[in-house]
């Protein structure tokens, strides 16, 4: 059963991906909160142009490593009508190879990653059983099924958010409620141009070339419509064919 005009939530909405995932939920016709802990500016311009498209957007803002922050805002985001759907995609990258990983990089990433989707996720759930309909997605990477060098901590917060998934999937089933993970692979973004050049993307990519934050978005909205009612608990990877 399809529920347009709900509360959607994306973590991390100012980044190319988060705003990519907000515009279609937008389009799909729910309200986007557009979070952001840092990067206002962004997130307001994207509220902005959401809503001059003719759809309905607001900025929230706070940091997702602060529990007590986090659960403030969130109980006043879901009075009087609960977030029914929530995209956890924030997340951090500190690279290193591990013999040289700093204490700090390795906490950083695990603390926004899998910290933050306990702070965000945990004050929803009850609003959302309540309601009986909703959905999770949680954004995670090929990484958590790969591994990848010089990214020991962001596999591990990835690869545990996976499983987290697969747990929380099986607590609620019976009241409505989807639980999924996106596991993207390399997709055209600032940062992963920065990592890959063609010829990278090429011998990696079977499909020879990066994906887009569209396609993910596409997906992801795939999975928070009513035509997505009987998948839950499942890893689905968006990567070209690399695995």
């Amino acid at each position: 059963m399809s529920r347009p005009g709900v509360k959607a939530l994306v973590t991390g909405g100012s980044g190319s991906l988060g705003a990519a995932i907000a515009r279609r939920l937008a389009v799909a016709g729910h309200c986007v909160y557009v979070h952001t802990h840092r990067a206002t500016d962004a997130a307001e311009a994207l509220v902005r142009e959401i809503v001059a498209a003719g759809g309905a957007a607001h900025v929230i803002r706070f940091d997702v490593t602060d529990a007590a922050a986090t659960r403030s805002a969130l109980e006043e985001l879901a009075e009087p009508d609960p977030v029914q759907i929530l995209v956890n995609n924030a997340g951090i990258h500190d690279d290193a190879a591990f013999p040289g990983m700093s204490a700090r990089q390795w906490h950083a990433v695990i603390d926004v990653s899998l910290n933050g989707f306990y702070n965000v996720t945990q004050p929803l759930m009850l609003p959302m059983i309540r309601t009986r309909w909703g959905r999770v997605i949680n954004i995670t990477s090929i990484a958590a099924l790969t591994g990848n060098r010089g990214q020991v901590n962001y596999a591990a917060a990835k690869g545990a958010l996976n499983a987290a998934t697969k747990a929380l999937s099986l607590e609620v089933a019976s009241r409505g409620i989807t639980v999924n993970a996106v596991a993207p692979g390399i997709i055209a973004s600032p940062m992963s141009d920065a990592a890959f050049d063609a010829a990278a993307i090429a011998k990696l990519v079977p499909m020879k070339r990066a994906g887009t934050a569209v396609e993910v978005a596409n997906l992801v909205a795939f999975l928070a419509s009513g035509e997505a009612d009987y998948i839950t608990g499942q890893v689905i990877s968006i990567n070209g064919g690399m695995i």
